[in-house]
């Protein structure tokens, strides 16, 4: 493609790339999961607990590596720089947190779902909150915005509005429906076995994929600036863009950086915590595991692989500025779709748009099995129907994806067409059900007599106040330490009502022998390397 528009046979070869890329990734997910048992829940929902570390790992990364990643983020380095590399670096140190800490206690359990041990710890309306909570998010800000990520990028890269006599909105309802749809048909046929093996196939290809788009854009800035070669176009990026490689920049230096240092330490931690050791849509592929050490190993390797995260999602957006900063403007989130449009030699444009396409619908059809699982398993099988059987909770769990993914396909346009910085709102919004989801689940985790009342108190307060002070009545603070200081007053009531009013008998958690929790012997170890190349990689930019 280089410099020019896409021409009718550059629009042929591509399609027909991803065509045949996601055809063939469809029939290798067929193949390998034509023997799973679908039928029950465990077979849909958890895969029959049999995933490996191999596919852990990769349906994770896939998972959290789609375009409202890879779109948004690229997009704030474009704006701020390398301070965004601290969503990657903390991710690893989360993951770690999860593997060591939350995994054991989830498997130990024989879960399902994340709220499920809430009502294990507390009662059942404390899990049917934490699932509305849920639900509620991943219906108006989780799968809305993977597709209209996902929409802008292909519309961006693409020239998709091309097809429509030039319309911008026409292009991105149009792409939004049909990743809509081949999204849905894997959560609702395949299962969690058949997202996570799709998942793992993708990723392999969308890592290098992705790893491709900063060695182009370094060797096109080395061209532009005379010279040759990846080294010369890092010098060239660093020397003449210093202010984008510093990733510890204070609010008082500057008041639109969107990640100020000390945020770290607040809510940027606390949503990382959330997204990887509570969310339903991340922790579901880990409850599928075979054992506590296939887990903790497909956790940990999916930590380590992270640490090439800034490679795929932060340096690219930072070429895209020194590229092309005076044609992108202020369209931010216009920035990864341009440099790829502008780098990728035109052969490997069918093959990155399969492999982003692949990223797209793993987000999405992760998004609906966890949704489905938490809607079949707990609001349905708990409260509308208790007699209901495996098959029938499998049923209608299928039918409320669908019902799901269309809600989702009819907002995905709107968010597209009107959010601004993707990433940055999506972390703002997330703060509504991440806060005081994750408030009440190191409670639970963590004390034994803080009663139900709390739990109830905690999810209602943390929410609405977040709301209230985020979007009705903004504060003149960052949403990132609104997040903290509601967190520490919502865990600061749930104790307080635990001292006033404790439980009765102090809860002791059950083993249910669905799996086998010894740990892997080298858990530590690897932790250990992952947190210090994490912080490592963060130093290195600051």
């Amino acid at each position: 493609m280089g410099e020019h528009g896409m021409q009718a046979p550059e629009r042929a070869m591509t399609l027909i790339s991803f065509l045949l890329f996601t055809i063939a990734v469809a029939a290798a997910t067929y193949f390998l999961t034509r023997n799973t048992d679908q039928s029950g829940k465990d077979g849909f929902f958890l895969a029959g607990r049999s995933l490996g570390p191999i596919v852990i790992a990769g349906s994770i990364l896939l998972t959290n590596l789609s375009t409202e990643q890879i779109v948004g983020l690229n997009g704030g380095a474009y704006t701020d720089g390398v301070v965004v590399t601290a969503w990657e670096t903390l991710a690893g140190v989360s993951m770690v947190v999860l593997a060591l800490i939350f995994l054991p206690r989830y498997l130990k359990s024989g879960l399902t779902t994340t709220p499920e041990y809430l009502e294990k710890r507390f009662d059942g309306t404390t899990r049917l909150m934490a699932e509305m909570l849920f639900l509620t998010g991943y219906v108006v800000i989780l799968l809305p915005m993977v597709l209209a990520s996902g929409a802008l990028f292909m519309s961006t890269v693409f020239d998709v509005p091309a097809l429509f006599g030039g319309s911008k909105d026409a292009a991105i309802w149009a792409t939004v429906w049909a990743i809509g749809l081949i999204g849905s048909a894997y959560a609702i046929f395949g299962g969690l076995k058949g997202v996570v093996v799709s998942d793992t196939i993708n990723g392999i290809g969308l890592m290098i994929g992705g790893l491709m788009i900063p060695f182009y854009g370094l060797a096109e800035v080395a061209k532009q600036a005379g010279g040759s070669g990846i080294a010369d176009g890092w010098r060239t990026l660093t020397e003449s863009n210093p202010e984008k490689f510093d990733a510890i920049v204070f609010a008082s230096e500057n008041p639109d950086v969107s990640i100020p240092f000390t945020t770290l330490f607040t809510g940027v931690i606390l949503l990382h915590l959330f997204y990887w050791n509570t969310n339903q849509v991340i922790v579901q592929r880990t409850l599928g595991a075979r054992s506590l050490a296939d887990g903790q190993k497909g956790v940990l390797l999916a930590a380590t692989l992270k640490l090439l995260g800034p490679l795929i999602i932060v340096i690219p957006g930072i070429i895209a500025f020194h590229l092309y900063g005076e044609q992108i403007g202020d369209a931010q989130d216009e920035a990864y779709g341009t440099l790829v449009k502008g780098v990728l030699p035109a052969p490997l444009t069918g093959f990155f748009a399969a492999v982003i396409a692949g990223a797209i619908l793993s987000s999405f059809n992760s998004g609906l099995n966890s949704a489905a699982t938490l809607f079949s398993t707990g609001i349905y099988k708990k409260k509308l129907r208790p007699e209901a059987s495996s098959t029938q909770m499998v049923k209608i769990g299928r039918i409320f994806s669908l019902i799901l993914a269309v809600s989702a396909m009819i907002i995905g346009p709107i968010v597209a067409l009107n959010a601004g910085g993707i990433f940055g709102y999506l972390q703002k919004a997330n703060g509504c059900y991440a806060i005081p989801i994750l408030a009440v689940m190191v409670c639970a985790l963590f004390t034994k007599r803080v009663p139900a009342a709390a739990a109830k108190f905690a999810i209602l307060f943390g929410s609405l106040t977040y709301l209230l002070f985020a979007f009705v009545i903004p504060l003149p603070i960052s949403e990132f330490h609104l997040q903290g200081i509601i967190f520490a007053l919502t865990l600061l009531g749930m104790f307080i009502i635990g001292k006033v009013k404790p439980r009765p008998e102090p809860f002791v958690q059950q083993h249910s022998g669905d799996v086998d929790i010894t740990p892997w012997r080298f858990a530590y170890p690897v932790s250990a390397f992952t947190v210090t190349g994490a912080v490592a990689t963060y130093l290195y930019f600051s």
